[in-house]
């Protein structure tokens, strides 16, 4: 790990030292090393609709596909 561990209040024991340690240590493994930016295909904002417009022709440019 790159940074300390600092205990601020209380009296740990070894044992509970040793707990907080392992799991900072598992979750700092967990994480991918990876970063690559997520496919266009695959994005969220797909899934959501466009704003609605309120105009003449409004009602027919609803429900036509885009």
């Amino acid at each position: 790990m790159a940074s300390d561990i600092r205990i601020v209040a209380g009296m740990p024991t070894d044992e509970e030292i040793g707990v907080i340690v392992a799991v900072l240590t598992a979750r700092s493994a967990a994480r991918p090393t990876n970063n690559q930016p997520v496919s266009l295909w695959a994005s969220k904002a797909r899934l959501t609709r466009p704003p609605i417009s309120a105009g003449p022709g409004a009602w027919r440019a609803s429900a036509m596909p885009r």
